[in-house]
């Protein structure tokens, strides 16, 4: 193949994409919009975040952000990764042209859950709650998931969930206790 046919084959990918986006935009404005789930992932996409600024360790927060943030980008890259690989999806979409990602999840309850579960008992072993986050997310958070058509695992077994959970709090856990940050100083000269 020359790279001339690879330009074209990708160009073909991007129509049928484009194609696909237009399928689930009609979903989203035909079936989906106001509906009950439709509301229901609004309300996860907000009301976790509304609680974690209510009831967060102040004292924590840039840290705590900066956890969420690292678990953000994790779970995103491995969904799109599995998501394009045909290994699970999210039927139920709440805004248009927002891809093949579950939104609430990624950018809310996901990051909150870390959060959440780092400022509480920071003592505690971490490999031990780890092992619990993972639990609750694979084997009820996921599950309710799918009683709702928010999630579809197409045979994805939940144990693989329970290692990508543990995975990702644990990534989390580590960035948050890091120490290596320096305040920006400023230059007592002017340029």
């Amino acid at each position: 193949m020359t790279i001339q046919e690879g330009i074209n084959k990708v160009e073909q990918a991007y129509q049928k994409i484009h194609g696909a986006n237009n399928l689930i935009n009609d979903a989203i404005m035909n079936a989906f919009l106001f509906s009950w789930r439709w509301w229901l992932g609004i309300a996860l996409f907000i009301i976790p975040w509304i609680v974690w600024f209510r009831i967060r360790k102040k004292e924590s927060s840039d840290r705590l952000l900066y956890a969420g943030l690292i678990s953000i980008l994790i779970g995103l890259v491995i969904d799109f990764f599995a998501v394009s690989m045909g290994k699970w999806s999210y039927p139920i979409k709440l805004i248009p042209n927002s891809g093949v990602l579950f939104l609430p999840y990624h950018i809310s309850m996901l990051p909150v859950a870390v959060m959440f579960t780092l400022q509480i008992k920071p003592s505690f072993n971490p490999f031990v709650k780890a092992v619990i986050f993972a639990g609750f997310g694979a084997f009820i958070g996921m599950r309710l998931f799918v009683m709702i058509d928010f999630y579809d695992p197409k045979g994805w077994p939940s144990i693989y969930d329970f290692f990508i959970f543990l995975f990702i709090y644990l990534v989390a856990y580590w960035f948050s206790i890091r120490d290596n940050f320096d305040k920006i100083k400023m230059d007592n000269k002017e340029d």
